[in-house]
């Protein structure tokens, strides 16, 4: 499915998250898009977007001088069916559709957010959205993320064990489901390609390859023999096909910095200049910048502590019977 760039592969670009765990992109936002276009046989450019990791606009699909971001109504797959192409023409109308989507984008989702941002270390979502941050402003996003995750699944300390066990449980269901309707067959829907199997690609490659081996969904899904055969299969031809030399797409994540060291590897090394001695008035400078980056860290350091005893005490439903406080008449 590589394909060398031309006109219209310059009119049309993918935006997403920076690439790791072997994927293209390691968001699985992303990756849906980028497995749709590939399904699609849409020639495409693909650009990596270092900033402002935690924004809902992306990924984004600039068509020409049309942008469709990940935060529309219909979101980035949805506009591209419009404005490019139906990948979903002829299927869209069957009877399990519409149930299949929705598995899909809620227990399925909710399965793999939870495991990301709650259920493991979340060393992998640092990984995926806030590594190329500065290391404070990172671990202050992903606290933030965090928490917002347990507020939207209503996850509390009391709660906690039976929340977890019911978003499991609906995954499992999803992937008997999934596993049952799939059989043999190459693809979810008429064996053909459609965006519910880009959407279901993106969710087991991040799941297979992003979350840890003591991941409770991982472990869950690697016991569907054929969901994994069905995986490996479209990763070999789309991703693994698409890494080769003839396919510009994929390399992005070799950073430019380590692309130029390597080039200049063969050449002699260049004499350091002599460095002039430092003024009292640098000294001074650099002694107070260090103080201030030590201040930063020790600030932000207080600031979880404070903030996590907060969450920790918001969580607590107090009996006042239990305690002794009380009003007496």
């Amino acid at each position: 499915m590589a394909t060398e760039p031309n006109e219209s592969t310059q009119r049309n670009t993918l935006v997403v998250r920076k690439p790791c765990f072997g994927l293209p992109t390691g968001c699985p936002q992303c990756l849906s898009a980028y497995i749709f276009l590939k399904l699609s046989q849409l020639p495409f450019n693909l650009e990596y977007h270092p900033n402002y990791p935690d924004s809902d606009q992306i990924p984004y699909f600039e068509a020409g001088d049309c942008v469709a971001y990940n935060n529309e109504k219909e979101g980035v797959i949805e506009c591209v069916k419009r404005d490019v192409g139906d990948l979903d023409s002829g299927v869209s109308s069957l009877p399990d559709w519409i149930p299949t989507k929705v598995m899909l984008t809620t227990w399925l989702a909710d399965a793999l957010e939870y495991e990301l941002w709650v259920g493991c270390d979340s060393s992998s979502a640092y990984n995926i959205y806030y590594s190329d941050l500065p290391w404070p402003i990172g671990k202050v996003l992903l606290w933030k993320k965090a928490i917002c995750v347990r507020q939207k699944h209503g996850i509390s300390k009391d709660k906690a064990e039976v929340k977890e066990e019911e978003i499991y449980k609906r995954a499992n269901s999803g992937y008997d489901a999934l596993s049952t309707w799939l059989g043999e067959q190459n693809y979810l829907f008429e064996n053909r390609p459609s965006s519910l199997d880009a959407i279901f690609l993106a969710h087991a490659l991040v799941v297979l390859h992003a979350l840890p081996d003591s991941s409770i969904l991982r472990s869950n899904f690697l016991q569907h023999a054929n969901l994994v055969r069905y995986v490996q299969q479209c990763k070999t031809e789309l991703i693994e096909a698409g890494s080769s030399s003839n396919d510009p797409h994929f390399h992005a994540d070799i950073s430019s910095s380590a692309s130029s060291g390597r080039s200049n590897s063969g050449s002699k090394p260049k004499t350091k200049p002599k460095r002039k001695p430092q003024t009292k008035e640098e000294k001074t400078f650099r002694r107070r910048a260090k103080y201030f980056v030590v201040a930063q860290v020790v600030s932000l350091v207080l600031f979880f502590s404070v903030m996590s005893g907060y969450s920790n005490n918001a969580d607590l439903e107090l009996d006042d019977g239990d305690v002794g406080y009380g009003y007496s008449e």
